[in-house]
């Protein structure tokens, strides 16, 4: 890990593809299963899940993934190129372990992989021990540049995409969109034809719209100005219900409203959560506070940013009891601890993120409340979050600047011109990197990304145009810090 700088991020190892070579590859994929089979989750014989999105670099990933899972006596089982919910919907049902290459929302010159545990996302507990894993390459596999040297063919794809279908039609039933004309940006998302599927299983209409050939790094967090303005573009001529995407690997989504505005996804998550009746929310500390405003759930529990966060606490809130037990992030994606069940229909439990549920969850509740999506918005509290990034600002560089900002936060926040802008300083959070609650209720916050160089800026308050407003001034105070180490 030290010697290639393919590290774990907030989900799965990430890096530079120059530097996932297939050696580094292997060798993760073999501390996995070791760490796998120490839990008794794996032993000569198992099968293991493995799928893939459509960056260049995914084949010849997978190709050292399922290079490792036969050194070990495993079985590779060859999903395709499916969503990651798609993927671990199969291995959990089935019990076994699953990876998927992916890297997520980031460029194309990085992947990264994913593990699963047999029904469930690995957390950082597991990466813990993964790390304390030993691995030797064996002899003769690799050439002096790590690439593999075996001829090693992916397996017979096993198709999953009929029981990822049959998940949401099942539980919202056939005509759940009907009448309804949906857009499907499909761009380069692994799930751009199985998005379309849902759709018309659930009798609506699918328009496909923008599709790419090349991997467009679209991310659901920090939406590029070029998918607003295709947004509003396409909304433009009135036919269209609403616009549904997802990004690279499918299992985070961004829903826009007839007039071409993209939700955020952790207003998406509120808004799924109490359509299914949610006794508990676990979310991140970075997500929208008018959940507590909301005042519909019992329960709320918020983490660092990542998935295996909020696995591992909506998961202990199933345990006590609360449910139906729900999580979901900022970008979107959106986690099931534990069944749901409305009238003689149940939803199953899927711990990990899943991008349909929400769109689809949402589309319900506005036709059920007699409103369109931005009716059913204005049916939470006015509060409004906005987030985007300070691209090629390098990890250490970011944390030495937040332990800087942390050690004096007063001093910093006038430094950086917070303090004119919002006023006084009312709560520090640092659950994950440096949130800052002012007097008059503006929230800043700033974290270092856990999957690319990049310091991420997230801003709350209560109206659009202040809200807009806020995030060029906490971009503007940061943006110095990468021209000054």
């Amino acid at each position: 890990m030290k010697q290639s700088g393919v590290a774990f991020g907030t989900s799965g190892a990430r890096g530079l593809v120059t530097a996932m070579t297939d050696s580094v590859c292997f060798a993760y994929t073999v501390g996995y299963l070791k760490h796998l089979a120490s839990l008794g989750e794996f032993l000569p014989g198992t099968q293991v899940a493995v799928a893939g999105d459509l960056r260049p670099s995914t084949p010849r990933i997978l190709r050292a993934c399922v290079a490792a899972i036969t050194y070990m006596g495993g079985v590779p089982v060859f999903c395709g190129y499916v969503p990651t919910p798609a993927l671990c919907l199969h291995a959990f049902t089935l019990g076994i372990p699953s990876l998927m290459v992916t890297g997520s929302h980031i460029p194309a010159d990085r992947n990264g992989i994913k593990f699963n545990r047999a029904r469930g996302e690995f957390l950082k507990t597991d990466e813990a021990t993964m790390r304390e894993q030993d691995v030797t390459l064996p002899d003769g596999w690799f050439d002096t540049d790590g690439a593999l040297a075996r001829d090693i063919t992916l397996p017979v794809i096993t198709d999953v995409v009929p029981g990822f279908v049959a998940r949401y039609q099942d539980f919202f039933g056939p005509d759940a969109l009907s009448g309804l004309k949906l857009g499907i940006y499909q761009h380069s998302a692994v799930g751009r034809d199985v998005m379309v599927e849902i759709v018309e299983a659930l009798g609506g209409t699918a328009v496909p719209l923008g599709r790419k050939d090349d991997f467009i790094p679209v991310d659901t967090e920090a939406v590029r100005p070029e998918d607003a303005a295709l947004a509003r573009e396409w909304a433009s001529d009135g036919t269209l219900d609403a616009i549904l995407t997802t990004d690279g690997d499918s299992d985070r989504p961004l829903l826009a409203d007839r007039h071409g505005n993209w939700l955020r996804g952790d207003v998406l998550g509120i808004i799924a959560a109490r359509f299914l009746g949610a006794a508990a929310v676990t979310t991140p500390v970075s997500s929208n506070t008018a959940l507590e405003q909301a005042g519909f759930v019992r329960d709320i529990r918020r983490t660092r940013i990542g998935s295996p966060f909020v696995v591992a606490a909506m998961t202990e809130a199933a345990e006590a009891g609360l449910l139906p037990s729900v999580g979901y992030e900022a970008n979107g994606g959106f986690l099931l601890a534990s069944d749901v069940t409305q009238g003689a229909r149940t939803l199953g439990a899927l711990p990990t993120r899943d991008s349909m549920l929400p769109m689809i969850c949402a589309l319900v509740a506005a036709r059920q409340q007699g409103v369109d999506l931005a009716g059913l918005v204005a049916t939470l509290p006015p509060r409004f979050t906005l987030s985007d990034r300070l691209v090629e600002m390098p990890t250490a560089q970011s944390q030495a600047r937040i332990t800087a900002l942390r050690a004096d936060p007063a001093k910093g926040v006038a430094a950086l011109g917070l303090l004119d802008a919002c006023g006084g300083l009312a709560h520090v959070d640092e659950t994950d990197g440096l949130r800052m609650t002012f007097e008059n209720g503006e929230i800043v916050h700033l974290r270092p990304s856990g999957n690319a160089p990049e310091l991420r800026v997230y801003v709350e308050s209560d109206s659009p145009a202040r809200t807009t407003d806020l995030l060029k001034i906490g971009m503007d105070a940061v943006s110095t810090w990468r021209d000054t180490p």
